[in-house]
């Protein structure tokens, strides 16, 4: 077996190196955005906007069940590359098996706790009246098949961790490419309607799987758990739910900050400025892909190398992440201040919507080329295994310093202090990590020049 992919981590040429792990993290991301995207396209068109409506009343439920195998595959991946770095390829065995048998054990619980409690979960989250039964019709169906998609979101992490970024990205390519072939024939060609959308969705979960079996079964993996490695041990479920958390905090912190947002917004502005939030929020999902690659891409390098205690390298990852990620954030910022009037167009003929989105939009994304300093100190920190600064940090941006400003910028300014909270946030949270980052920076990675 060669282990060529996972030592070139800690010898080939950082720049090169972050490319090779960014580039095919950041497609599998906007191929996933994108598959979001059309799906919603096709069921709106073949079916309805109601089906539309029934799968965003589901879709909290299913996400916050497949965040758990995220947020597990994550802190995992942490373990993992450090001790891949150190030679230590039991541990991280062990420490794979281990992600195995939380994820599967958890998500099963959680899944048979939602199919049993079906009738009271979907009216909370929308499903009320004519929509109930078409949300329980896809839930159920969708529901079946969320442990898989939890596997799937875990080993991804897992994937990049060893160093094959192209593994990881077939992985998520995959899914998305048979979930909108899927929905074609069965919902366009046998006419399934809503039950066509969760089987193609369910369905898509299982060609990923699939691939990923492969993959660990198969000679591509360096990991290779003995059957008593599924055995969960403290040590290890404990370091991994510390860094893990990291990730669920920031989910459920990112659906909390919507939450707040669309009420907000309401209250000073109607339907209207709900709108302009959604062509902001699919904005930012698509203009900052490249910037999550990067990320993505850093956190096995960054791991690797603290675990074979390369300092150098360490440092040098950190400077080229943050700089590759300005260049990019500051291309993306160009290209809204040159088509802010254009993008509105693309999403809404509403003349409230359009007139509104051009502004907004210029300032929500004034701060976009420092965001890079957040997130890659942030992930630095998640990289060594300290997940009590990696959840503050993160926790800095989306919860203790954007959602005062929130209310405050608000209470003063109307909608335009909604807008104004977003770049301020990202300043403020961008010193605070700028800060913690070079302080651990001097104290870590200067102890062998």
């Amino acid at each position: 077996m060669s282990f060529n992919a996972t030592e070139a981590l800690g010898t080939h040429p950082i720049p090169k190196l972050l490319v090779q792990q960014a580039v095919p993290a950041a497609i599998g991301i906007l191929v996933m955005s994108l598959n979001i995207l059309i799906d919603t396209i096709f069921v709106g068109q073949w079916i309805g906007s109601n089906a539309i409506a029934a799968i965003n009343v589901v879709l909290p439920v299913s996400f916050f069940i497949a965040a758990l195998g995220m947020s597990i595959g994550v802190g995992g991946a942490s373990i993992i590359s450090r001790a891949l770095g150190e030679q230590n390829k039991l541990k991280a065995a062990n420490t794979f098996a281990n992600q195995l048998t939380l994820t599967l054990g958890l998500t099963i619980i959680v899944v048979l706790f939602g199919l049993l409690f079906v009738d009271q979960i979907l009216p909370i989250f929308g499903g009320k009246g004519t929509l109930f039964s078409l949300a329980k019709t896809y839930y159920i169906i969708v529901l079946y098949g969320v442990p898989v998609l939890a596997f799937c979101m875990m080993s991804n992490a897992v994937i990049r961790a060893e160093g094959k970024p192209k593994n990881a990205m077939y992985a998520m390519l995959l899914p998305s490419i048979s979930n909108l072939t899927l929905d074609y024939l069965f919902i366009r060609g046998f006419d399934w309607g809503m039950t066509g959308a969760a089987w193609a969705t369910t369905l898509s979960y299982g060609v990923c799987a699939a691939y990923i079996l492969y993959f660990f079964l198969s000679n591509k993996s360096v990991l290779r758990p003995s059957w008593e490695a599924f055995i969960l041990k403290a040590k290890i479920v404990n370091e991994i739910a510390s860094l893990g958390s990291v990730t669920l905090v920031r989910q459920a912190m990112v659906s909390l900050t919507v939450l707040l947002v669309n009420n907000i917004l309401f209250s000073y502005g109607g339907e209207s400025t709900i709108a302009v939030y959604a062509i902001l929020s699919r904005m930012l999902m698509f203009a900052t892909f490249p910037i999550f690659g990067i990320t993505q891409g850093f956190l096995p390098i960054a791991g690797f190398n603290y675990g074979a205690k390369n300092w150098k390298r360490v440092r040098k990852v950190i400077n080229i992440s943050i700089a590759y990620a300005t260049l990019l954030a500051t291309l993306v910022l160009i290209f809204i201040l040159f088509f802010s009037e254009l993008v509105p167009s693309l999403f809404s003929k509403d003349v409230a919507v359009n007139a509104q989105t051009p502004a907004a939009l210029r300032v929500v994304f004034a701060a976009l080329p420092i965001i890079g300093i957040q997130l890659i100190g942030a992930a630095y920190f998640q990289a060594i295994g300290k997940a009590l600064p990696a959840l503050l940090l993160t926790l800095s941006r989306q919860g203790l310093i954007f959602i005062p400003l929130l209310f405050i910028l608000s209470d003063s300014y109307g909608v335009q202090g909604v807008w104004m909270a977003f770049p301020i946030a990202d300043v403020l949270s961008t010193i605070v990590t700028a800060f913690f980052l070079n302080r651990a920076v001097r104290k870590e990675l200067f102890t062998v020049s």
